[in-house]
């Protein structure tokens, strides 16, 4: 699909302020203006991130109220329960609790449950067990606060439950709850907003040890070391696609450290599974190979055993664990594409203003990812739904001019459940109201948006000439990372570029050589790109993000491609 560039507007004067506070090139200066950081100080501690700088986690609303009632449980020897979700921020956050929890001298218990017959969040069936099995005090991670009946039986039967969650709270806090941890709900004073389900745990965390540490707790046992706890968060949160600024930043800077350094078993083992080459352990390393074999255990079967992996202490079980993910990935891999396969068939007559899909026998575990694919090849916002008897369970994915919450929200009257952020949602229908939910849907997207609105966006930092890709300018870019969310890596382009030759590789993408104006050709990947090949001549247009590849010990430039223009291009500013 052909795309709309954009290039942000250069602004010459805040470079030349930032670059000589900050002793950065105007090209760099002005990839922190592109991000918000126009401010010195604010531009520094971006580019240095501390641990000092971390909130109060006791500013988040019900903190205090939290910490009482879990220590309290801590000290009466009480069973508590931790119940998370079955994605990789809710498994992550399930281990961080737990591995706390168990190390100040808790006696704790975890729940996750079924993708496939549980759901998503509370069952009223499953609080039910937990309350037969001896648990008193339930603590929820990365899911609860839509959960407002199930937390009111929970009430009912004498359980507590204290809610850890980041979502949005589309119907107020549930008055079910002990407790609500959430910096998005009303009256909360935690000053950045957009913490992933393990960002709002570890907070918790931190605030459990220094109510410890107030108290004396620690006169007679070891204090926790938090930072232990980092490769965690920085794996739920790069998996969860929350911005990487401000908390979320610095947790996921020091969070890769400790990631590679190896000492989690689990981590390690995985790493080693995924074929992770030294040196490359970054965010998106975690994103793209780590965390879709940790997503495979919730998809096709049990995020028990990912959990199982996260927490164990035992090397040759790690390995095992391991390489069982790995083969689920793999299997999951194959289900993915069989399911986009069927989707493109059912799109035949083309997507529409948007796409509304439902088939019987789809794995509720793989259509999000494939909505995702669907969304981002066609510009559409997605809807994908597994049908099962009279039931369907969907995800949606939405694009940037669009809110899928609100899409979602104007066809309530139609769905039995729904829930989720304004680039991906959850759903469960009836099948029988399947048709007017699509033709509700797409008629409320053409009632928003026309087809120029749906047309896919690349915005550009800056146009450059490719010798300014000099050793300094690639030292500061990497200052930047982790790249990811609101942080994504710089987005430059050319537009009189040559290509030189095309191959494709893995099926779908392209690798390239490309040279400007007698420069000497350098090696590019296209991912997704390979429909293009074959191209080659001169006058090309190229967006793309500069990278040092690093193999035995050598450090070369090379380009990740994000599109091809073979025109003019017209910059939109």
């Amino acid at each position: 699909m052909k795309k709309r560039w954009k290039v942000n507007p250069a602004n010459i004067e805040l470079q030349e302020v930032l670059g000589k506070e900050l002793d950065i090139l105007p090209l760099t200066a002005q990839l922190l203006i592109n991000r918000g950081l126009v401010e010195p100080d604010k531009a520094s501690s971006f580019l240095r991130p501390e641990l000092k700088d971390l909130h109060d986690p006791f500013l988040m609303k019900d903190m205090g109220k939290a910490v009482e009632r879990i220590l309290k449980a801590v000290e009466g020897r009480e069973k508590i329960a931790i119940y998370g979700d079955y994605d990789v921020d809710g498994t992550t956050s399930t281990a961080l609790l737990y591995l706390f929890l168990r190390e100040i001298g808790a006696e704790v218990e975890c729940y996750i449950p079924c993708r496939k017959t549980e759901g998503y969040g509370l069952n009223s069936a499953a609080l039910g067990k937990l309350k037969e099995g001896g648990a008193s005090l339930v603590i929820t991670v990365d899911c609860g606060v839509s959960n407002h009946e199930e937390l009111a039986f929970a009430r009912s039967i004498g359980l507590d439950c204290i809610v850890s969650d980041h979502h949005e709270l589309e119907k107020g806090a549930p008055e079910g709850a002990l407790a609500v941890l959430n910096p998005k709900q009303k009256g909360c004073e935690f000053p950045f907003k957009l913490l992933a389900g393990v960002g709002v745990a570890f907070n918790l965390a931190i605030a459990l040890r220094a109510r410890l540490r107030e108290t004396g707790g620690f006169a007679r046992k070891e204090e926790p070391n938090l930072k232990r706890y980092l490769d965690l968060v920085a794996v739920g949160t790069i998996a969860d696609l929350v911005p990487l600024m401000d908390e979320n930043r610095i947790l996921v800077s020091y969070g890769l450290k400790e990631l590679s350094g190896g000492a989690r078993l689990g981590l390690k083992a995985l790493v080693e599974a995924s074929a992770i080459k030294p040196g490359r352990l970054d965010a998106d390393s975690v994103a793209f190979q780590l965390a879709p074999r940790i997503n495979a255990a919730g998809r096709l079967g049990s995020a028990m055993t990912a959990l199982r992996l996260l927490v164990t202490d035992d090397a040759k079980e790690a390995a095992s664990l391991a390489g069982e993910l790995n083969r689920e990935n793999s299997l999951r891999q194959r289900i993915e594409e069989e399911t986009l396969l069927e989707a493109l068939e059912l799109m035949k007559d083309g997507p529409g203003m948007g796409i509304v899909l439902a088939k019987e026998n789809w794995n509720p575990g793989v259509i999000g990812i494939v909505a995702s694919r669907l969304a981002d090849r066609f510009g559409k916002p997605t809807v994908m739904i597994a049908l099962e008897g009279e039931v369907g369970k969907g995800s949606a994915r939405g694009v940037k001019a669009f809110d899928m919450l609100e899409g979602l929200k104007s066809c309530s009257g139609l769905l039995q459940k729904y829930g989720g952020h304004k680039a991906a949602a959850g759903l469960t229908i009836a099948r029988e109201n399947i048709d007017r939910f699509r033709e509700e849907f797409q008629g409320y997207i053409s009632e928003r948006l026309n087809e120029d609105d749906l047309t896919p966006e690349i915005v550009l930092d800056a146009v450059i000439k490719l010798d300014e890709l000099d050793p300094r300018f690639i030292s500061e870019i990497e200052r930047l990372a982790p790249f990811g969310a609101s942080n994504r890596e710089p987005l430059l382009a050319v537009t009189d570029a040559e290509i030189h030759a095309t191959e494709i590789v893995g099926n779908r993408h392209l690798r390239l050589k490309v040279s400007q104006k007698g420069l000497s050709a350098l090696s590019a990947i296209g991912f997704g790109l390979a429909p293009l090949h074959p191209i080659k001549g001169a006058g090309f247009g190229i967006a793309f993000s500069p990278y040092m590849d690093e193999w035995q010990g050598m450090r070369n430039l090379k380009l990740r491609v994000k599109d091809v223009q073979a025109e003019c291009v017209k910059f939109l500013t």
